[in-house]
């Protein structure tokens, strides 16, 4: 019941990270986020986007973003035109997001860069991107890991869990997501 434990806590260390900003910048954004996405209402996608652009995140045109989503570095944030980011969102942009065009990434979806190394004992930090290619559609509830690839066009099924790149054209589902079969358009 008491085993030693593998981590000592103590130790951790995140010194060399970068959070591409400055803290007095970092601490500015997340008082506006609090304040400010909560308090607009549904339509105004534009004020939204606007106060991304103004902290640094490369937004594109036509772009929906309800007032719930969450960014935890906009500047290392990229969503591509007419993509839509549903309510309760998390992007924790510890490294890049990049969205593409056309997508859409649905209602308490979480997307993750950042993670631990297990096997060392002060349980060191990691990062890495995450690419959301053209035409992506994820599903309410599913989280997407660090260093994930999803291929264009391909549909991540809801309340799935994404541990490794997922192929275009294809429909995905479950923990952990894997291929399912190849999505088809309607004409």
């Amino acid at each position: 019941m008491n085993a030693e434990s593998f981590m000592d806590l103590s130790k951790y260390d995140q010194s060399w990270y970068d959070r591409g900003k400055p803290t007095w910048f970092v601490l500015l954004w997340w008082f506006v986020q609090a304040v400010t996405f909560p308090l607009t209402l549904h339509p105004l996608n534009g004020l939204r986007c606007g106060i991304l652009r103004l902290f640094g995140a490369h937004i594109g045109k036509k772009v929906l973003i309800r007032p719930t989503a969450r960014f935890t570095y906009p500047w290392k944030v990229t969503i591509g035109d007419y993509s839509w980011i549903g309510d309760n969102v998390v992007f924790y942009s510890l490294d890049q997001i990049n969205i593409g065009n056309n997508c859409v990434i649905s209602q308490k979806s979480y997307l993750c860069t950042g993670s631990h190394d297990l096997k060392d004992p002060a349980f060191g930090l990691q990062t890495a991107k995450i690419d959301i290619q053209d035409g992506v559609w994820i599903a309410a509830d599913c989280f997407v890991a660090p260093g994930v690839t999803i291929g264009a066009n391909t549909v991540i099924g809801a309340r799935s869990s994404v541990f490794a790149d997922m192929p275009p054209g294809q429909v995905c589902r479950g923990t952990p997501c894997r291929p399912k079969y190849a999505r088809v358009a309607s004409k």
